[in-house]
């Protein structure tokens, strides 16, 4: 097993991606996932791969598309106003049916905003990234060594599905540092039937396309990667549950805040309130089934964020409205602190 080694949420998951077998790197700096950049700079040349920065977020995500057609392991990073210019490649990316990883280190909104962490891309990544009918894999780390675990899980799974997946993570952990096992190297190839290539005559011509002009075929296509998704919310889904048999009071959190809400429940099991935790590790695929599991004992949930309540809705659909769900956040880049947590946990315990 390797040995652990203390490095910076953002270096080390452009190590992790390395290692679980990125070949091109394509990106531009936005505070405050630069380092991810900086690092697949120095990094890439030493182990075969590519790295470019291009001249706009932009311009950027299209050689992902270029590099995803031709069966690379590919990603890009970037922090929430970038991600919005991504928007259009990455619909085209969904609708080639391409697998590649997109970071997004979420920083506080709209418009540029500031650049403390922040959770409030929520409804962007897990809505449907870009026009038109598609969805993206979302992991939602809450540590170091998670994100480096979830980035080889990406990639799989980007590959299996062909389709892009998302690592959503916030300024905190791509600025903190952590102890860290890093992940041995990606030894497997995958093959990729697919991608263009080139033919040598030997088989028939890939094209990498996602231009239907007749409606009956973007129909079809459409109607096949929706059977692919309903696979995948049934079979892929993650989720954390802590001291959540008995909870009386749920919380629903994830990536930082997650963390947090573990110190108020705590702080709040030693005052004798029965709270417990139930982490999205998978923002999509929802953990609907884990939820509406604890549901039927739960007398309340809460839904802790740093934004203005974005998961909330799914946190409702989930338990089909059976229990209340209240919420408790900041927003701006200001983080919650296990005392705000706490004395919410108070109010609901007294009603």
């Amino acid at each position: 097993m390797s040995e652990k080694v203390i490095m910076k949420g953002n270096e080390a998951l452009a190590e992790a991606a390395i290692r679980a077998g990125c070949k091109c790197f394509f990106g531009y700096p936005i505070t405050p996932q630069t380092e991810v950049a900086a690092y697949m700079a120095k990094r890439m040349p030493k182990v075969g791969g590519v790295y470019l920065q291009a001249e706009s977020e932009i311009a950027a995500i299209n050689m992902i598309y270029g590099a995803a057609a031709s069966g690379a392991r590919c990603m890009t990073s970037s922090s929430s106003p970038g991600i919005s210019l991504k928007a259009e490649g990455i619909s085209y990316i969904c609708g080639a049916d391409l697998p590649a990883v997109i970071v997004n280190m979420t920083r506080g909104g709209p418009g540029l905003g500031g650049i403390q962490p922040a959770q409030s891309d929520y409804y962007q990544a897990t809505r449907g990234l870009g026009h038109g009918d598609a969805r993206l894999l979302v992991f939602a780390p809450a540590s170091i060594q998670e994100m480096c675990d979830l980035m080889t899980t990406a990639f799989d799974l980007a590959d299996k599905y062909r389709m892009p997946a998302m690592i959503l993570g916030d300024g905190a952990i791509g600025q903190m540092m952590e102890p860290v096992i890093l992940p041995e190297p990606a030894t497997r190839t995958i093959d990729k039937p697919w991608a263009a290539t080139g033919t040598e005559l030997k088989r028939a011509h890939n094209i990498v396309n996602s231009l239907y002009l007749q409606p009956d075929q973007l129909e079809d296509n459409v109607r096949a990667r929706f059977e692919r998704y309903v696979q995948i919310e049934a079979t892929e889904p993650r989720c954390e549950e802590y001291l959540a048999d008995d909870a009386d009071i749920l919380i629903t959190a994830y990536g930082i805040s997650s963390r947090i809400v573990k110190s108020a429940i705590k702080k709040a099991r030693a005052e004798g309130i029965k709270a417990g935790l139930l982490r999205p590790i998978t923002l999509w695929p929802f953990p609907k089934a884990v939820l509406k599991k604890h549901a039927a004992h739960a007398k309340a949930f809460l839904d802790v964020e740093l934004n203005m309540g974005q998961m909330i809705d799914d946190v409702r659909m989930a338990i089909e409205y059976a229990r209340p769900v209240e919420f408790a956040g900041r927003t701006g880049g200001i983080i919650i602190t296990p005392d705000e947590i706490l004395a919410k946990l108070r109010e609901m315990e007294a009603k």
